[in-house]
């Protein structure tokens, strides 16, 4: 089996961080399915403004939502641009045609292309 990049939310404005939480990373349910992710889904966040990388899972939040929490809201800051990854196993001729599922939104977290 080969891990592959599965789904990708591009340049996420995050718009909170509330260290008061268990754990998580709260997204826009049309975040959530634009790219395919599921609750509870493992995803890998990497802050472009200042380098953290994180792993946590999918909670839903509201409408523009990218919301830290617990211990990951210590790696960012609200208005911090983050890229938001899934990854999933394939077999070698899976991986041959697989294409991972990537949106790009706005400055309010509005999917722009996917």
């Amino acid at each position: 089996m080969i891990s592959l990049l599965n789904s990708k939310i591009h340049s996420a404005t995050v718009t909170g961080c509330r260290t008061d939480y268990v754990g998580s990373i709260s997204l826009d349910t049309r975040l959530i399915t634009g790219c395919g992710l599921n609750l509870n889904e493992k995803v890998l966040v990497a802050n472009i403004d200042n380098g953290a990388r994180l792993e946590t899972y999918v909670i839903e939040g509201g409408a523009g939502v990218v919301e830290l929490n617990g211990a990951a809201a210590k790696l960012a800051k609200e208005g911090d641009k983050v890229i938001i990854m899934s990854f999933g196993l394939f077999t070698e001729d899976e991986a041959k045609n697989h294409k991972p599922k990537i949106v790009f939104v706005d400055a309010r977290n509005n999917i722009l292309t996917n």
